[in-house]
């Protein structure tokens, strides 16, 4: 049994029963199954694991069942319909998840792997914010969302998650914790703040409703709060002294801040950041990132925040370019030579010298591929590169950045190829990888992907059964790990997206495989 703690509700002093929570204390009973262990115990209210999956690491696509559908008002709404773009705009069908439960979509997302070749980001990104139908079992459940949700805030798509959170049921606390770390992690905190406040339904934690008596002004009450949190003995230590250090810092002056935890939750994270001992962002996950971004950072944290975020495609080319253009580089090694090396691009290019496009371009790509950003590079630059008929080995680097880019097509069309590699990638770009010129076992597995007129075993039982949704997601983490090793993943999961029409997004991803060659 739980034991419960003395609580006080938000703008009264009526005392009620809530579960015990100190500033990073864990829900009981078993994790929700898209629960992600930074997120901030801000309510009190214990999230339930979907009764339909028991938490095994297992896959489940050769033995999960439909569920019997339920009939439910035809005017209540789900979030799982919730999106920012349309099936069209998505490039995806509107009855994806066709009879799949919502808890096996759930648990598909919960175990993509995190590190991706940038189309298969891309089009998860697509599934995530995608306005589809709900699942069968659509209900109260909403473990499919909080799952997308929790997917973006991984990737550091806060924007994103923000946004379909804005979209939801205001009265869903678990809904509201993922918008509260959201906004502690935008700044945009007064207003979660607020909604707290005006929200009856929710029992925040004393460290939330600490934080947000305080932000909103009434640091008496936020004293008073501790002062009962102490008197019942829910505070450590070490929480006692951040929280008091937050309400009253001129105390303790002098004195060294507690020790921060190694995971801590948005937001322990602004608690040490008002106190001024803000952490690094470096070594925390990469939804913190964004708290670098602010002009109050340096220009070498904004770069290094940016590059992370850049990755997954929570920051665009563009503004990682113009980051590296900011200034000058006063030192050497890591981001300082990447900026220097785009500077040095953006002058040569800016000249419209054949010779110093030619010198600088190596050197750009060899930085920007040693930090694994090739894909924003060649979004910023493949296209403009690929027309200058570049000589050697530059011109022959300048058409592979091209074909990375969004013009790739373009690319392929307008380019004479002179070698046999070169001849593959031509046609792999058209949709139709040459059998003759494709020598070695990864031009070879592409090949036997775009060649295959059935659905692979691997899918089939997905497929026939009309969970089509699992068998992309299924696809998504097997190309993603295939490209580290095993050949015939790459070739199945290619063949399953050509069959669910996902043509451009199979293209995209076999050039990347080829010409990033990320094994091992």
């Amino acid at each position: 049994m739980r034991t419960s703690c003395l609580s006080m509700g938000f703008g009264a002093f009526a005392a009620i029963a809530v579960p015990c929570a100190g500033l990073s204390a864990q829900h009981g009973g078993e994790a929700p199954l898209s629960a992600i262990d930074w997120l901030s115990d801000s309510v009190a209210t214990p999230i339930s694991l979907p009764p339909s999956v028991n938490g095994g690491a297992t896959d489940i696509s050769a033995n999960a069942t439909a569920v019997e559908v339920t009939t439910l008002p035809l005017d209540r709404s789900f979030p799982d319909a919730i999106g920012l773009m349309s099936p069209e705009e998505a490039g995806l069908p509107d009855d994806l998840w066709g009879a799949s439960p919502a808890s096996n979509i759930a648990w598909r997302l919960s175990t993509e792997p995190l590190e991706m070749l940038p189309q298969m980001q891309g089009l998860l990104r697509r599934i995530l914010l995608a306005r589809l139908d709900p699942p069968i079992d659509a209900n109260t459940d909403t473990s499919l969302f909080l799952a997308r949700v929790d997917r973006l805030l991984q990737l550091g798509l806060l924007n994103e998650a923000q946004a379909l959170l804005a979209e939801a049921p205001s009265d869903n606390a678990d809904i509201f914790r993922r918008n509260f770390d959201v906004a502690l992690l935008t700044g945009d905190e007064t207003e979660a703040c607020k909604t707290m406040q005006q929200s009856p339904e929710f029992s925040p934690t004393y460290a939330a409703r600490i934080f947000c008596l305080a932000r909103l002004g009434d640091w008496q009450a936020a004293a008073l709060t501790l002062e009962s949190a102490n008197a019942i003995g829910i505070l450590t230590p070490d929480q006692d002294h951040l929280m008091a250090r937050f309400l009253d810092p001129e105390l303790f002056e002098g004195e060294p801040a507690p020790r921060a935890p190694l995971r801590p939750s948005p937001l322990i994270y602004r608690l040490y950041e008002a106190i001024g001992e803000p952490e690094a962002t470096s070594g925390l996950p990469i939804a913190f990132a964004h708290a670098d971004l602010r002009t109050t950072s340096g220009w070498k944290a904004r770069i290094q925040a940016a590059e992370r975020l850049a990755e997954t495609g929570a920051v665009s080319a563009d503004a990682l370019i113009a980051l590296y253009r900011e200034n000058r580089p006063s030192a050497s090694g890591g981001v300082w030579e990447r900026a220097r090396a785009i500077q040095a691009l953006e002058a040569s290019i800016e000249s419209g010298d054949i010779e110093k496009i030619a010198y600088a371009l190596p050197d750009a790509w060899r930085e920007m591929e040693s930090a694994r950003l090739e894909h924003p590079f060649a979004e910023a630059y493949g296209a403009r590169l690929s027309r200058m008929n570049l000589p050697g080995d530059t011109g022959t680097l300048a058409f592979r950045v091209g074909l990375l880019s969004d013009d790739f097509e373009t690319v392929a069309a307008n380019h004479r190829p002179e070698e046999t590699a070169e001849r593959y990638l031509v046609s792999l770009a058209r949709g139709v990888p040459s059998y003759s010129v494709a020598n070695t076992a990864m031009e070879r597995a592409v090949r036997d992907g775009f060649a295959a007129v059935e659905v692979p075993t691997r899918y089939k039982h997905l497929v026939d059964t009309d969970r089509r949704g699992e068998a992309l997601l299924l696809a998504i983490r097997q190309f993603s790990e295939g490209a580290y090793g095993d050949l015939d993943q790459v070739t199945e999961a290619l063949a399953l997206f050509r069959y669910l029409g996902l043509e451009t997004t199979a293209r995209r991803a076999a050039l990347e495989f080829l010409i990033l060659e990320r094994r091992g």
